[in-house]
């Protein structure tokens, strides 16, 4: 008998609100996506916001996600006659802002599509019919009449190349696609809750943002120039109205601690190829993760001088590959040794495919940086399908490996930093020994942790300290779900130093080791003395590790006569 797997009906809503004078929000609400792109974290599912400007002239920002198609077109219909769209606006070309552009241009062909000149050449692809077009640049303006004036800021790799800003100087309305939104499906249209999104933002911005911080720096340069802010429009979540200084300043400050990173990697993409942005994206989201700051460039559109100049400052180079065939390739190409003629022994690398179907051999372009002398960090990571959650943390990990190599004499300068009877009375502070295990989807991951103590009693709860640089930290958000393994005395050194060795990026840490699963999927060690099911309640962010506080659900003691494991130290410096 062959069991039938139940299809799952997702929530698809669609809202409509106006947001200012002569501006309607087209709200679509996917309340269910639990996984987007990178973020395979999501718990309180997203947006995609479709906004329409109405002065003598009309303007439609951006569309939606293809899911939406019936519902977004009917709503954008029933709101406006498609022939009386004059422009329409796109922030970027990413597919769920984009997806219904060529729906939106069959019943308007009239409107006039208005992007950067990167947005309007990958439109044409995306496309494949021909269409107006007025190619925008920074400063650049556009009246639409009864006031409505747009001003248009350049924002490259916000969180794609060819991203622009949208500011009305009327209603004093910013629209600004990714940057400053979040993955948060609510009935609040606006930010009138900070508690209960500030997480989410936060979250947004190291996976999308931080690895463009100082673009991040140079676009809020621009936006200053434009004059008051009184709302944000953002392309996913609610949007910013009662919190705009300080949900933007919050952006500026991680940023600015971000560029002032003493190392730097340069993160090489080629955009609209394959998962090569996606992937990319997850490499340098794991780099930044251990302080290091990165740079991304986009090998299509590559300034040659600018490539030699970054590579020229770098202390690592990564490359995703790019095409081997078309205009792409031709521009990459000189991009690619431009990178070999600047590149130098003290650096290191790491080299990703694209999944593109043409991608260009990592394998030749390894062997030339290793006859330079640089150190390869992780090995070729190779992409013969479509990129599943497993292989984004991969890339994460790859990343993060890479970082720790790099910071490596940071780390040891500041262990030393301590003065030394603060560092060994600090080290008198003794933990016990514990594994934490978590299961998402089809990602797993452990981690050793002494760093962990009872927390309150009603609930029953506990705290954990997690560095940020590990691997387990992207699985230890508010509604995340994990065990923890409590090791026994006399009986833990098997597995502490299974779990104290360095992974492999991806490498399953579960190997040998025997368990069994919890009630909330994630791994029990049979071998250990109590465990506890424990779901995440909240967690704050300190300088280099993050205090998990969680509710302890469930727990079994498999020895009750034995002893927990103590951890002492004789210095706080390390673990």
């Amino acid at each position: 008998m062959v069991a039938l797997t139940e299809r799952v009906q997702r929530r698809l809503t669609v809202e409509k609100v106006e947001i200012a004078s002569d501006t309607t929000a087209i709200r679509c609400l996917d309340w269910d996506r639990d996984r987007f792109d990178i973020e395979f974290g999501l718990k309180n599912g997203t947006t995609y916001n479709s906004f329409i400007i109405r002065g003598e002239k009309t303007a439609l920002v951006d569309t939606s996600h293809e899911k939406f198609r019936q519902q977004y077109m009917e709503t954008l219909t029933g709101e406006i006659d498609p022939k009386q769209i004059d422009y329409l606006i796109i922030s970027h070309t990413e597919p769920d802002h984009s997806g219904l552009v060529k729906d939106v241009l069959a019943l308007a062909p009239q409107a006039i599509v208005v992007g950067a000149k990167v947005a309007i050449q990958f439109l044409e692809n995306l496309v494949h019919q021909p269409f107006e077009r007025l190619v925008v640049k920074n400063g650049d303006k556009l009246d639409l009449g009864n006031g409505h004036v747009i001003e248009f800021v350049s924002a490259p790799n916000l969180h794609w190349p060819d991203t622009i800003f949208s500011y009305d100087s009327k209603t004093k309305v910013m629209f600004t696609c990714d940057a400053f939104g979040m993955h948060y499906c609510s009935d609040s249209t606006y930010d009138d809750d900070l508690a209960a999104v500030e997480e989410d933002y936060h979250f947004y911005y190291e996976c999308l943002m931080a690895p463009n911080a100082r673009s991040v720096l140079s676009a809020m340069k621009r936006m200053a120039e434009l004059g008051e802010i009184g709302t944000v429009a953002t392309g996913h979540g609610p949007l910013l109205r009662y919190n705009v200084v300080e949900l933007t300043g919050r952006y500026k400050k991680w940023s600015q601690a971000q560029a002032k990173a003493e190392t730097t990697v340069a993160v090489f993409y080629t955009s609209d190829y394959g998962f090569s942005d996606r992937l990319s994206q997850a490499i340098a989201h794991g780099i930044t993760k251990t302080g290091v700051a990165v740079e991304m460039i986009d090998l299509r559109m590559a300034d040659l001088q600018e490539v030699r100049e970054l590579v020229g400052t770098a202390a690592g180079i990564v490359i995703c590959s790019p095409p081997s065939n078309g205009a792409a390739a031709e521009n990459a190409e000189a991009a690619i040794n431009t990178i070999l003629v600047a590149a130098n022994n003290k650096q290191s690398f790491g080299l990703c495919e694209s999944g593109g179907g043409d991608d260009a051999s990592v394998y030749p372009l390894r062997n030339k940086f290793k006859e330079l002398g640089l150190k390869e960090i992780f090995p070729n990571i190779l992409i013969k399908e479509a990129p599943t959650e497993a292989i984004y943390q991969l890339c994460d990990e790859a990343g993060t490996d890479l970082g720790q190599w790099l910071s490596r004499d940071k780390a040891v300068k500041q262990m030393k930093s301590l003065d030394s009877d603060v560092d060994k009375a600090l080290g008198r502070i003794s933990g016990g020994l514990y594994i934490i295990t978590a299961q998402k989807g089809e990602v797993s991951s452990a981690m050793l942790a002494s760093w962990v103590t009872q927390a309150s009693f009603k609930p029953l709860g506990l705290t954990i300290a997690v560095a940020k640089d590990r691997a387990i930290e992207s699985m230890m958000h508010a509604g995340d779900k994990f065990v923890l393994n409590v090791l026994e005395e006399g009986n833990y050194q098997s597995l502490m130093k299974h779990f104290l060795k360095r992974f492999a990026p991806g490498a399953d840490r579960f190997a040998g080791v025997k368990t069994q699963p919890a009630t909330n999927g994630s791994p029990i060690l049979t071998d250990a003395l109590a465990y506890m099911e424990c779901e995440v309640v909240s967690r704050m962010e300190l300088s280099d590790h993050h205090i998990v506080y969680a509710t302890v659900d469930s727990g079994r003691v498999s020895n009750p006569e034995a002893l927990p494991a103590v951890h002492h130290r004789k210095v706080g410096n390390h673990y």
